[in-house]
């Protein structure tokens, strides 16, 4: 696996694009995350669409097709420099193959920051793009919204990359299996994962990468049956180390824990849990894409170039 191409840096005064790929938005959320990103001295718009919701599932920001719309235009636009999502939730899957990928692709290296359900968006910006992403808090997103590490490692990022180039696990992380390992960090949300197998443009494996993982709301049987599809669909095959990130509102940390010990502890490769990112509190910033090298037992990420260039 190569590293991606990374877009550049923000500047102050640059334009942000606010969409709503997934769910539907909170108005008075978007709203402070708004005034957060213009005391960033950004400069956001927010899409036609993004306090949408959908008639019937009202699960869905609007419909797909307007969702696919407003994600494409933002992403054209050539003013637009950066496109962020509000929120997570539900719905890029019923979107992604909506958009234009050889007009995005066209249209420039850009910064684009989700996680959660847009796991399927890092995705496909690296199979159909060659671009590196940010897997960080969203627009909307409380953790954004309240928490100062979270806000200042995703500030950093944006505007100093070459200040957060070693990103070390609050509280020193945990080696599940001890080691270091080298490869290009890729992931995300592990049911989102399990859900792109089969998709068009779906990553065959993680071969040669540093495989991110995290979910929310799952019970252990559940992100047993995830590991499982991907463990016999051979997806695992040629990871160079996995990081281990939030399980909010799963099942018991220590079932949790055996669960991940039990279907990733015979890969015989380095795997360090408690490493901030994701649906936790204060979650840090990771750039799908860039080649980093992983110390389980330090618990740190030391990235071979800047998050953006």
């Amino acid at each position: 696996m190569k590293p991606l191409t990374r877009p550049a840096r923000l500047a102050p005064g640059a334009r942000v694009a606010v969409v709503a790929p997934s769910g539907p938005v909170p108005e008075e959320r978007l709203e402070a995350g708004l005034d957060l990103l213009r005391g960033w001295d950004l400069d956001p718009v927010v899409a036609p669409h993004v306090l949408d919701r959908h008639a019937e599932f009202d699960y869905l920001a609007g419909t797909d097709a307007h969702r696919a719309a407003d994600f494409q235009a933002a992403w054209c636009d050539p003013d637009v420099a950066a496109v962020f999502c509000a929120r997570g939730g539900y719905g890029v899957q019923r979107m992604v193959d909506l958009l234009d990928w050889d007009a995005i692709a066209a249209a420039g290296p850009k910064v684009f920051l989700g996680f959660s359900d847009i796991t399927a968006l890092h995705e496909a910006f690296a199979a159909r793009v060659g671009l590196v992403t940010l897997h960080g808090p969203m627009a909307a997103g409380i953790d954004f919204l309240k928490n100062a590490r979270a806000q200042e490692h995703l500030r950093a990022t944006l505007f100093e990359p070459e200040t957060v180039r070693t990103i070390v696990a609050p509280g020193g992380g945990s080696a599940l299996v001890p080691g270091q390992a080298r490869g290009v960090l890729l992931g995300g949300c592990l049911s989102l994962l399990a859900a792109e197998l089969g998709t068009p443009y779906a990553r065959p494996s993680a071969r040669g990468g540093l495989l991110c993982l995290e979910d929310v709301g799952e019970e252990a049987y559940r992100l047993d049956r995830y590991l499982t599809q991907l463990l016999r669909a051979g997806w695992f095959d040629g990871v160079a180390g996995i990081l281990l990130g939030s399980w909010v509102d799963c099942s018991p940390s220590a079932q949790v824990r055996a669960l991940l010990a039990d279907r990733l502890g015979g890969l015989g490769v380095p795997v360090v849990e408690e490493f901030g990112f994701g649906h936790g509190e204060g979650a840090l910033t990771i750039p799908f894409g860039v080649a980093a090298e992983l110390n389980a037992v330090a618990g740190t990420l030391t990235l071979e170039e800047p998050a953006l260039a």
